[in-house]
């Protein structure tokens, strides 16, 4: 088996259905499969892949993970796979014929270990002014990507996981995703592809994001709205809090830790720093606003809520003492 393409679910049957339809339209230059991971849908998802086997043009498998969450899913269906390659996606795309060859060859010119390519906006209502029609931080927010023409070593940009493919050996060395961070139902947690790869840089595991490596993401009408984009900024704070926590990264920028948490000073479990500079976005927040400047306004505003989130959580955890980078190195099964 060449390839195995790995999708952990959760309610959403009609979506999923639509994307098996997609790749059925795959045409890879090898022996293919397709896991489904179920992840306690109340909804007919099981049914639904089922009656998909008879007629899918590869092997396509259910599984159930019961322990909720996306890293959990994840690990079920990439410990089931028979694949050289693994490939994660979403069950809300759409992928051109050659997704999995331009996967395979991205690894194969690189000499690399895994790859992430650009995630395009399928809108599901028209895009709103304040959000830009090309990459930038408020495309994360709804799993969109586009780095550029040019391949780049993540480091400090990361792939996201509706678009990546890895060599087995990858895991062996790395491990899993971690099942305590990422995605769970009623929460909109992060950071698990993050945290995998700054886990796997320190095994030596190395990814590039490669351009031709693509495919299209279903952006939901419900998502377009800035109130959606200020609960994922205040769930990312959380998140980033968490892995704070437990592995003493930089909550604003974890790959690029440098400093030694344990020497800077806090307040209520939040570092020092972050209040001051909490206090200038809201000064500046309110410049805007004032100006005129919803697009500039709004950047600040959801930083505000990212801080939110940080707080939220470091008042929580205070009481104990965060890990010092670089000795959270374990890996997660």
């Amino acid at each position: 088996m060449k390839y195995s393409v790995v999708i952990a679910t959760y309610k959403r049957a009609a979506d999923l259905r639509d994307t098996l339809h997609s790749l059925a339209g795959l045409q890879p230059d090898g022996p293919w499969e397709v896991i489904i991971v179920d992840n306690n849908s109340p909804d007919d998802t099981r049914t639904v892949v089922e009656s998909e086997v008879p007629h899918f043009p590869a092997p396509l498998r259910y599984l159930f993970e019961k322990k909720q969450g996306r890293s959990p899913a994840l690990n079920t269906g990439i410990a089931a796979a028979r694949g050289e390659i693994i490939v994660t996606t979403d069950d809300d795309v759409r992928v051109p014929a050659d997704w999995l060859q331009s996967a395979a060859t991205g690894l194969s010119d690189l000499e690399c270990d895994y790859v992430g390519g650009r995630v395009l906006p399928i809108w599901g209502a028209p895009r709103p002014e304040w959000l830009p029609n090309h990459g930038g931080k408020q495309w994360a927010v709804i799993a969109l990507l586009d780095y550029g023409d040019e391949p780049i070593e993540f480091g400090a940009r990361v792939p996201l996981g509706v678009n990546m493919a890895f060599r087995r050996e990858a895991f062996e060395r790395a491990g899993g995703f971690d099942p305590d961070t990422g995605r769970k139902a009623g929460t909109l947690l992060g950071q698990e592809v993050r945290e995998w790869c700054i886990r796997a840089r320190k095994a030596g595991v190395r990814g590039f994001y490669v351009p031709s490596i693509k495919l299209q993401h279903i952006i939901p009408a419900e998502r377009l709205n800035k109130a959606y984009f200020r609960r994922w900024f205040y769930w990312r704070g959380i998140s980033r809090a968490l892995l704070y926590q437990r592995s003493g990264l930089d909550m604003e920028a974890p790959e690029r830790t440098t400093l030694d948490f344990a020497k800077v000073p806090h307040v209520l479990g939040v570092p020092r720093y972050l209040y001051r500079k909490a206090i200038t976005a809201g000064v500046d927040w309110i410049r805007a606003m004032v100006r005129g400047d919803a697009v500039a306004a709004f950047d600040l505003e959801v930083w505000l809520w990212f801080f939110g989130g940080i707080l939220r959580q470091r008042l929580r955890d205070r009481r104990s003492v965060p890990a010092r980078a670089g000795l959270a190195d374990r890996q997660p099964v």
